[in-house]
């Protein structure tokens, strides 16, 4: 696949009424099981506003609601939710499903329970309600170590890996299968756009492309990540077209290994406090990734001085946050568009 190194892409966040609506509804914290055409409508919404804008993105809804707790809670795990009230979402988690391995053994994929079903009717909902209108992004899987967080709480997990390596093992194995079977019904039940899958990451990418998390490993070292994390990873995308995967501030050491998985599409390098941003550090967090196209946050005013200065670096997705209107958002992108690094 060609990926020109000379060119920018950028996805331009205007303000929106929608989300205004839904930061006055929900305040930041937990909050009840969301209506689902509710969510539908509210994703219908935003992306009309934003359908003035053009910018590289495609108008797509994130299935935020039952992201990670979708996982646990399909073998009877307690499912809570929590109000993001910034980017207009609900997401999910549960707390830790086992107090120790005995229970393990007993764990099976309840698909005839609540979870298993609200979802299935969660994708029926946006299914129907995106029609013909805006794409249904992937959302992101729970497989590998992430899983055993879901099981035991990260700390847990990190000792289980030293105490119980072959229970660890067992349970990577089995949250493979969960994965693979739910990434299956939500390609099944959600056509492909043109071919391909939207990202709630940046645009479309071809075929079946899953959402890969390697977020366990960014407070370990490399050698952790090449034992525990890699082939799990590389199982996944392998059983599918590939993937993308998010890097947070704090695991940035993992870039130069991360960037050789196979099947691997594009990085989102997450910003987080206490870090510098991945904007202001892309020169070098760059040089480690090569070809890899990269995903990246900025803010408007650092963006537009960098667009100026002719700072930009290619093969580069740009997700510019805080750009002030619409006319502004499609005049940036007329520079965009022109721009060669």
């Amino acid at each position: 696949m060609e990926r020109p190194q000379d060119r920018i892409f950028a996805r331009m966040e205007v303000p929106t009424r929608a989300r205004e609506k839904f930061a006055e509804k929900y305040p930041p914290g937990y909050t009840p099981c969301p209506d689902l055409d509710e969510r539908v409508a509210f994703w219908d919404e935003l992306l009309s506003e934003r359908a003035a804008v053009s910018d590289d993105s495609i108008p797509s809804a994130y299935l935020s609601e039952l992201d990670q707790g979708l996982y646990g809670g399909t073998v009877g795990g307690k499912v809570q939710f929590m109000a993001h009230p910034e980017v207009g979402w609900i997401s999910s988690m549960v707390p830790p499903i086992l107090e120790d391995w005995s229970g393990f053994d007993k764990l099976r994929i309840e698909r005839e329970g609540y979870w298993y079903r609200y979802y299935l009717r969660l994708l029926e909902v946006f299914r129907q309600g995106s029609r013909s209108k805006f794409g249904i992004s992937h959302f992101i899987l729970i497989d590998g170590l992430n899983f055993i967080f879901e099981l035991f709480g990260a700390t847990r997990t990190y000792l289980e890996l030293m105490d119980n390596p072959d229970k660890v093992r067992e349970a990577v194995d089995f949250a493979f299968e969960l994965n693979v079977e739910v990434q299956r019904i939500f390609f099944e039940q959600v056509p492909l756009l043109e071919g391909g899958t939207c990202s709630n990451m940046g645009g479309w990418i071809p075929g079946r492309i899953v959402s890969e998390s390697v977020d366990p490993f960014h407070m370990t070292t490399v050698d952790y990540f090449e034992r525990w994390g890699r082939e799990p990873v590389e199982r996944i995308l392998g059983t599918f077209d590939g993937g993308v995967l998010h890097i947070h501030a704090n695991g940035r050491h993992l870039l130069k290994a991360a960037s050789t998985i196979r099947g691997l599409k594009a990085i989102y390098l997450a910003n987080d406090l206490h870090y510098p941003s991945a904007f202001s550090a892309l020169a070098e967090l760059k040089a480690r990734t090569g070809i890899l196209p990269i995903i990246v946050p900025a803010e408007f005013p650092e963006f537009v001085a960098a667009l100026n200065t002719r700072r930009l670096l290619g093969g580069t997705f740009y997700k510019v946050q805080g750009v002030p209107d619409i006319d502004t958002a499609n005049h940036l992108m007329d520079r965009v568009r022109e721009y060669r690094a």
